[in-house]
């Protein structure tokens, strides 16, 4: 477990205190939240341990081991996988013993909000990555696919596991390395229980300006200006020579 067990029971308990009516007025630098949960479909528990909404390490039930998200936090803290795996198959136990005892109804599914977006600014053959961003969605039952131009993507993707939103929520992302090109468009394909039909989040490339209609804009507008300079400078000129034509020192001269 961590090295100081009473850390994750602070931590615990100020996620707790925040998630409070009225807990606006609670002001704190830093928030932990530790998230285990358990249910009957797949996947079928979690752990995880955030800080300030970063998550910091979670444990993998299958390889029974802590992954941590930065090396280096390995060297700053310990968790041990095994001292998990204990609670997640006491939940789990509840969990079957309340479902036979009691006539339980499952709680309404909440669909998820979608968001794509690339994590670097875009240029055009340049490798980056999408980031396809679900939020506040209840339970956590996921099926997440990529599509480039129509067609299933599986090169290049990643996720990360199911992560505490607020208000007992969840929320997840999943990545897709990609080299942008002005033809390729591609969506983030959603399906769950809260959505009667998958959802597809769309983005594409934005199409540049042609560097025709680019150069004709930037002419137009040296022309407007240089006219606008020619004006000003005649109306100086005219306005001197009507002045000077009234100066009886002048009109002396000419005579």
């Amino acid at each position: 477990m961590f090295q100081s067990k009473a850390e994750v029971l602070r931590a615990s308990f100020l996620a707790f205190l925040l998630s409070l009516p009225g807990s606006a007025a609670i002001k704190a630098d830093h928030v932990a939240m530790y998230d285990i949960f358990a249910q009957t479909q797949t996947p079928s528990g979690d752990c995880v341990y955030e800080f300030d909404g970063d998550e910091q390490f979670y444990v993998d039930l299958d390889r029974e081991e802590t992954v941590w998200g930065l090396s280096e936090f390995s060297t700053v803290y310990g968790f041990d996988a095994q001292g998990a795996l204990p609670y997640i198959a006491r939940l789990k136990s509840n969990l079957r013993a309340l479902i036979q005892r009691h006539n339980i109804t499952q709680v309404p599914s909440e669909p998820p909000e979608v968001t794509v977006f690339p994590k670097n600014p875009v240029e055009l053959g340049q490798p980056n990555v999408l980031i396809c961003h679900l939020d506040r969605f209840f339970p956590p039952v996921l099926n997440v696919t990529w599509l480039r131009n129509g067609k299933l993507v599986t090169e290049g993707t990643s996720e990360t596991v199911f992560l505490p939103s607020t208000e007992l929520r969840f929320h997840k992302f999943h990545y897709l390395t990609f080299v942008p090109t002005a033809e390729d468009v591609y969506d983030c394909r959603v399906e769950h229980w809260g959505l009667d039909q998958p959802s597809l989040t769309h983005w594409e490339m934005q199409e540049p300006l042609q560097a025709a209609e680019t150069m004709e804009t930037v002419v137009c507008v040296l022309g407007l200006v240089v006219g606008l300079v020619g004006i000003v400078i005649g109306s100086v000129f005219i306005v001197r020579a009507r002045h000077s034509g009234h100066d009886p020192r002048i009109q002396g001269l000419l005579c």
